[in-house]
């Protein structure tokens, strides 16, 4: 197990955090860093939305700390540190969403060598929702489940779903599935565009630390996606939304300013989770874990609350 780089000074994670090169199944390099606790009630593994890296759950590692717990986030295959899947370190790419199943056992498998407190619980945000359902279908071991604005559906205009399913299914036998889906950009997100146009966070002071995350450590950036990842994720949220939910405590969060995933796909998969529960935030945008202080203390609060709950199961 090599140490990689794990960059505190941008993470405001809490102290004694460490950071490893895994390697996956299929031969690339992932990163994933850890935050123990000693008497830590369990460990939550972070799964973390696309362009997303470890140091963006400093704050998330602190507040789960702050509960009782320890934690674990990951840097998915083509973003963070991790292996990019393109020459163009810009684009956001994937051979298939199969594929970050490989990165999910890596992290498993480093949890166990590191003997971090059992039992597992998930806390999954955006495309790391969809990376962790279909994770649970294939037995993830975790005692429950936090999903934030899961991606079961992302927002599109009807008349541009069968031009965004056409056009990335022909980009692949066409050789040109690597490039930027129609619309995207090569910048990331929050470097590009004002917080009072964001989408991300209704707070002022979160939105300027995810900009001095990049500006400070400008290689974690990842702009839009590719064609392909586009193609592979549509036909990975189709596919999911085809079988039953598993029978594992879930909660989820949905802000009412959600704007980037789709929110009748999230009402639907909840309104028929067996013991799972739906909690819409009124004012939330995507990235409530970021969102207002109060927002967020109160999502992390009930989060733990829940997990709590479900110590008395595991023991």
């Amino acid at each position: 197990m090599q140490a990689a780089p794990l960059f505190e000074e941008i993470a405001h994670g809490p102290a004694g955090g460490a950071a490893h090169w895994l390697q996956t199944a299929d031969g690339l390099r992932i990163r994933v860093a850890h935050w123990p606790l000693a008497q830590a009630k369990g460990t939550v593994l972070i799964f973390p939305g696309r362009t997303e890296f470890v140091e963006k759950y400093g704050r998330a590692a602190q507040a789960l700390q702050d509960r009782g717990y320890a934690s674990l986030a990951i840097d998915w295959r083509g973003q963070g540190i991790a292996d990019r899947m393109t020459d163009n370190r810009a684009v956001g790419h994937v051979g298939t969403f199969a594929d970050y199943q490989h990165d999910v056992a890596a992290a498993v498998e480093y949890a166990q060598d590191l003997d971090l407190p059992r039992p597992y619980f998930l806390i999954a945000h955006s495309m790391g929702g969809c990376i962790g359902l279909r994770a649970l279908h294939e037995g993830l071991d975790v005692q429950a489940v936090m999903f934030s604005a899961p991606m079961w559906g992302v927002q599109m205009a009807a008349p541009l779903r069968p031009i965004a399913w056409g056009l990335s299914a022909m980009s692949t036998p066409l050789g040109f599935d690597h490039t930027l889906a129609p619309g995207q950009f090569e910048e990331s997100y929050v470097t590009r565009i004002g917080f009072d146009e964001n989408t991300l966070t209704g707070d002022a002071e979160m939105f300027a630390m995810l900009q001095d995350q990049l500006a400070k450590q400008p290689d974690l950036g990842l702009g839009g996606p590719s064609l392909r990842w586009l193609n592979t994720s549509l036909r990975e949220m189709h596919q999911l939304s085809q079988i039953p939910s598993p029978n594992i405590p879930a909660l989820t969060y949905l802000g009412t300013e959600e704007a980037i995933v789709d929110p009748l796909r999230i009402r639907a998969r909840m309104g028929a989770w067996p013991g799972g529960s739906l909690r819409v935030i009124e004012g939330g945008k995507h990235e409530m874990l970021m969102d207002l202080p109060g927002m967020r203390n109160a999502i992390f609060d009930e989060t733990t609350a829940f997990f709590d709950s479900q110590l008395a199961v595991a023991a």
